[in-house]
């Protein structure tokens, strides 16, 4: 296909690659999960069901990605741990922490009712995600550090939900256990309560570790009908005391294979050190962020869905509903277009989103949006069940001037054009008996005229007639669209609201942005 004279602003993207042997560690946190819990009222101090809930999506994430070789969590956060030869993703971190936040954030919401099937799910759970680059020995630190924070955290808010329960205030119970040790916790937790705290499960304790091992499994039944078993590895769920210990690392000789060996126990735990191997960029200040997120095997996906070809209506408009979703979420997001699996979101050249962290505003929105697609099938596809959970990948790119800006969109609302003309001309001729081989070579060296007139001669389309969704993508933006009134002083007051609207119009002529200068906060022209 022919490039466009905006192919320029790709020179702009900056690889993130990690570089071997190092080992990859990504670590999702749940966004605002205090507030989520309190929504979806989670017992405290500890919500069987939502650990559950986060140990089955972890399984799920193992099971999928086969270079994860750990996984460890508790409470709402997991860390992920790559086997050190891994080439996931060409070992680019931006693209490996989206994709794994994404299909976690993904199954959650899938499995939500299998965990609480009496709840609703009220709004869209999110995660953000970082990654930690290291040698073995950080790896066993860090480990280390997170299971320390296991039991910190749940020590205090088993005595915080313990000393509410009795009838304190919450900063009346704060103020009881500001200073406390360890072993003054436990003294409180049995004498007040009679908890013996290495008595409650080791689940919240100690948190959970999945990894795979080998077992028996029944691969088929023969002619007799006898199970025929076969050793394969499968994922589980551990819990250990000491997951950073030698004893445990080296009873399992998988995880000394893929991740390196622990040579002996660690007696001190230097949370600050740790942190220092977070691979972590921020975003050059001043300049345009734009996160684009792209389906991940979508191609497959549309298939095993049934997509109507070349183009799904339904499809494109969840993807919109959800890209809505995200600029009503995130007010940082100025401007976004999407065409196809992919969406491209604009962030406020002076905006602070997460301090301008790739990781963390990557993450986000990525996760955000799928969440949203995942909760929002049915509305768009009532009479199809989703049969996997999607996923996204995501990557941030900074442009130092609006009118790159406007020229990265119109690269990509060219792209839509020709990828929609290509994808027109190539699903007509397969359905007018052509294979899709055979497809492909009549349409190989094609110009745009040529496919025009392939279009009317042979099936009657004109191609400037098709829905301007399918030719020009969709644009999402916030406008002066609702009046609504407001009490001034204990006067009525009209005032205007910005609403965030989907259109689909020309972004790459410049009529669009002189129509609507406050996107990129420019001043109308004179003349």
């Amino acid at each position: 296909m022919a490039n466009s004279k905006y192919e320029y602003v790709k020179t702009f993207e900056v690889e993130d690659e990690v570089f071997m042997p190092n080992l990859i560690i990504i670590r999702i946190d749940g966004r605002d999960f205090l507030r989520f819990s309190q929504v979806h009222n989670f017992e405290k101090p500890n919500d069987e069901r939502a650990v559950n809930l986060m140990n089955s999506c972890a399984v799920a994430v193992s099971e999928e990605y086969p270079d994860i070789v750990f996984s460890y969590g508790y409470s709402d956060e997991y860390s992920f741990i790559f086997k050190k030869t891994s080439k996931f993703y060409q070992r680019r971190a931006s693209k490996i922490l989206s994709l794994i936040v994404s299909f976690f954030t993904s199954v959650y919401v899938t499995k939500w009712k299998e965990f609480f099937p009496q709840k609703e799910l009220r709004y869209s759970p999110s995660f953000h995600a970082r990654a930690i680059i290291c040698c073995a020995s950080i790896l066993q630190a860090y480990l280390a550090w997170r299971q320390n924070d296991c039991h910190i955290n749940n020590q205090y808010e088993t005595c915080l939900g313990m000393l509410i329960k009795c009838g304190k205030t919450e900063s009346e119970a704060h103020e009881i256990l500001k200073g406390t040790q360890k072993q003054e916790k436990n003294e409180l937790l049995f004498q007040q309560f009679g908890i013996n705290y290495k008595k409650l499960p080791e689940l919240f304790r100690q948190g959970s570790c999945v990894f795979k091992t080998e077992v028996e499994d029944i691969v088929k039944y023969n002619e007799n009908g006898a199970p025929v078993k076969r050793l394969r590895r499968k994922a589980r769920i551990v819990h250990s005391e000491n997951i950073a210990g030698k004893k445990f690392w080296n009873e399992h000789p998988c995880l000394v294979k893929e991740l390196g060996d622990f040579e002996d126990d660690v007696c001190k735990i230097k949370a600050d050190y740790v942190r220092s191997f977070l691979f972590e960029s921020k975003l050059m200040p001043f300049t345009w962020i734009v996160i684009r997120i792209d389906g991940c095997h979508f191609h497959r996906f549309s298939e095993v869905h049934e997509f109507e070809k070349p183009n799904d209506k339904q499809a494109l408009n969840l993807m919109n509903s959800c890209a809505v979703a995200v600029l009503e979420e995130f007010q940082d997001i100025i401007f976004s277009y999407g065409v196809s699996d992919e969406y491209s979101f604009v962030l406020q050249k002076e905006t602070l989103f997460y301090q301008r962290r790739a990781s963390d505003i990557v993450s986000v929105i990525v996760s955000f949006f799928t969440s949203t697609y995942v909760i929002k099938w049915k509305e768009f596809f009532p009479l199809k069940d989703l049969k996997y959970p999607p996923s996204f990948d995501g990557r941030a790119v900074c442009y130092p001037s609006s009118n790159i800006i406007r020229d990265y969109l119109a690269w990509r609302q060219v792209d839509c054009h020709i990828n929609n003309q290509y994808n027109t001309c190539f699903w007509m001729l397969v359905m007018s008996g052509y294979s899709k081989s055979e497809a492909q070579g009549y349409l190989k060296g094609s110009q745009t005229r040529e496919k025009n007139e392939l279009l009317i001669q042979k099936f009657g389309i004109d191609y400037n007639q098709l829905p301007i969704m399918f030719r020009q993508g969709s644009s999402v933006f916030r406008a002066e669209a609702e009046k609504t009134m407001a009490f001034e002083k204990g006067s009525p007051a009209e005032k205007l609201r910005n609403k965030v609207i989907v259109t689909h119009c020309n972004i790459i002529e410049h009529s669009f942005w002189k129509e609507h200068p406050s996107i990129l906060d420019e001043e109308p022209q004179i003349h």
